[in-house]
């Protein structure tokens, strides 16, 4: 055992490091010989070059040491440490050279979610989904995401009932029909991506027209894919594109006021204090048919993209929205701030933000 002891400068036993940092190099041991940072054991490169010649057991010094392997006496000869740097170590172990410091990883979008009940309501009809999958391999599967939110309408639990329903029904069929298939590689069933949430969108207004009859609500969500986001929206929740000292609007209110607005028959300030403001003219569980607007658009590095119900933009303006994402330090931060602002206005309805913020 001496002569492994010497191979590992001195060290005895079996070594076994459970962190994946890199272990402190062992200034005593032989240069070229790595202990390895996850083996259960000593391992011990397979040159030749680094054993003394076995057969030549008379030339032994005086100072080696025999050891008893497979029964069969084995002679060592002491290894010199300055002279192991001047061998030929082809297919030996080296010594990480490379810079700690000069290591990059690889990044991934970042993301959070929050929702609150609100100031007045007695229940929370909002719904939020995420799903977020990222793998390093071979296979060079791409990172992919899944971020819905659901604004219920209806009575007092019926609301509730339909968002929670719409986002799950939507997750189920996207992540079958298109997360599935792109992990195992099955192309040929995974079809177009917009063609595929419009599906998502139309199986869940069939399904909760039979199972809450009476209750309905809004969809906005987006899958994104290696930094293309493919948008689905129905009603007026929101989804909003942050870049720099910019925000803009993706998706457009399917209300009353807003086709109003659009016919110049009523302005952006006149529509918030309408009294049909809330109203809307699309929504799932209005009716056997949905209508489903779709958008594709890749994401600039580190823009953010928020999404939300109109318990959020009803009380805090764009510009604010902007503001307080840029100012805060993460995508929590922000949804903490952002809700605490609308709750500072009144909160007169259930508040929920989901943001996502893509690598540099």
């Amino acid at each position: 055992m001496n002569f492994l002891r010497r191979l590992v400068g001195g060290q005895s036993g079996n070594i076994t490091h459970t962190s994946q940092e890199k272990p402190e190099p062992d200034e005593s041991a032989p240069a070229g010989i790595s202990t390895g940072s996850q083996s259960s054991g000593i391992e011990i490169s397979k040159s030749t070059e680094l054993l003394p010649n076995l057969d030549q057991e008379e030339n032994a010094p005086d100072e080696s040491e025999t050891l008893e392997l497979s029964g069969e006496p084995i002679v060592t000869k002491p290894l010199d440490p300055d002279s192991i740097a001047d061998l030929n170590l082809d297919g030996a172990t080296r010594e990480l050279t490379t810079d700690i410091e000069t290591l990059q990883t690889q990044s991934h979008l970042i993301y959070s979610v929050a929702s609150h009940i609100g100031a007045v309501r007695s229940n929370n009809q909002d719904a939020a989904y995420t799903f977020f999958s990222a793998a390093r391999s071979v296979d060079d599967i791409p990172d992919f995401g899944l971020f819905l939110v659901a604004d219920g309408m209806g009575g007092h639990h019926d609301g509730e009932k339909a968002a929670a329903l719409v986002t799950r029904s939507v997750s189920s069929y996207v992540i079958k029909h298109i997360f599935l298939p792109m992990i195992s590689g099955d192309s040929a069933n995974q079809g177009a991506i917009s063609e595929s949430l419009i599906k998502a969108v139309e199986k869940a207004n069939a399904d909760l027209n039979s199972k809450v009859p009476d209750g309905g609500t809004t969809l906005s969500g987006c899958v994104v894919i290696a930094g293309m986001a493919h948008i689905a929206h129905v009603g007026d929740s929101r989804i909003y594109l942050i870049h720099r000292n910019h925000i803009e609007q993706m998706t457009r209110d399917h209300s009353l006021v807003q086709r109003l607005i659009e016919l110049d028959q009523l302005t952006p300030e006149e529509a918030k204090e309408h009294p049909q403001h809330n109203v809307l003219y699309r929504a799932l569980g209005q009716s056997e048919a949905v209508e489903v607007d779709t958008l594709t658009r890749r994401l600039p590095p580190s823009s953010r993209l928020l999404i939300c119900s109109d318990g959020l933009w009803n009380l805090v303006p764009d510009q604010e929205l902007l503001e307080t994402v840029r100012q805060s330090k993460s995508p929590a931060e922000a949804c903490d701030r952002l809700i605490r602002l609308a709750l500072q206005r009144g909160g007169q309805d259930n508040i929920t933000v989901v943001l996502l913020q893509m690598p540099d």
